[in-house]
């Protein structure tokens, strides 16, 4: 068995079907486990969907911020933006089950025996991984739960935008989520400053990547993420591995082999 892991599709289902084809993925005995960001934007988020769904025992995944998007649109808490592609997969037969599915995936994965925990966007630098599993299990439970449509309905916001264990109700769910699925940087305090979207060179003083945090009580960790195309990939860590390479802008999608760390690319149609 092989473990493989790929960054943001965002519907970009030809370029998947190459990457598998490259390593001659097998669902029956190997695993994908995809960092966030499904689908959305890219030209096929319904084929992607279904794929995985189809999948789904030999995939891991966790949720991102377009992944959270759609179930907000699904249950009627925010509207289709004009970028927004999920009219076809809202409109299928088979839209409760692929959205039930989505439910299940947590914000934040770890697997003790591979040595290998994956996000979305990050961890915050002041959490360990301990703190990080216990805190994305409270958004995963009210995702799965009743409470879904309080949560969704008061997701979206930059505030609160610094993490306390003292955050209750959904302030505190919000910022959860905003660490998990949008951080890219943030200051010594751990706050966030969730508008910059630019690259390494040109980080705000008293800014850092979160990755590089000279306090992260994570830096021992081996991490997946996504989220930062404009990284292209390059993290210049041996523990971090970061696979937005920015495929629904026109560059290309990345798939890691976990145990040999060789990458596999398919440039963008």
């Amino acid at each position: 068995m092989t473990d493989y892991a790929v960054g943001d599709i965002q519907g970009c289902y030809h370029e998947l079907m190459n990457l598998l084809e490259q390593v001659a993925f097998n669902p029956d005995h190997d695993r994908l486990w995809v960092a966030g960001d499904l689908v959305n934007r890219g030209p096929d988020s319904l084929a992607t969907l279904k794929f995985l769904y189809q999948n789904r025992n030999s995939v891991q995944c966790v949720l991102g911020n377009h992944d959270l998007h759609l179930l907000a649109i699904y249950f009627g808490h925010r509207k289709a933006k004009s970028s927004d592609t999920f009219e076809e997969i809202i409109a299928s037969k088979h839209s409760k089950k692929w959205i039930n599915w989505l439910r299940q995936q947590p914000l934040c994965h770890h697997d003790p025996e591979l040595n290998y925990t994956m996000v979305h966007a990050g961890i915050a630098p002041q959490w360990s991984l301990d703190q990080a599993l216990a805190y994305s299990a409270e958004v995963e439970n009210v995702l799965r739960s009743d409470d879904i449509d309080l949560f969704l309905a008061n997701m979206y916001g930059n505030q609160p935008d610094t993490w306390s264990n003292k955050l209750t109700g959904t302030d505190r769910l919000r910022c959860i989520t905003n660490y998990f699925t949008r951080i890219r940087i943030c200051d010594s305090a751990g706050k966030l400053d969730l508008e910059y979207k630019n690259d390494l060179d040109n980080i705000p003083p008293d800014y850092f990547p979160w990755f590089k945090h000279p306090d992260r009580k994570t830096e021992q960790q081996r991490i997946i993420f996504g989220h930062w195309a404009a990284l292209g990939g390059h993290v210049n860590n041996k523990n971090l591995f970061g696979l937005d390479t920015g495929c629904v802008w026109g560059q290309a999608l990345t798939l890691l082999q976990m145990d040999t760390h060789d990458l596999f690319i398919a440039t963008a149609d």
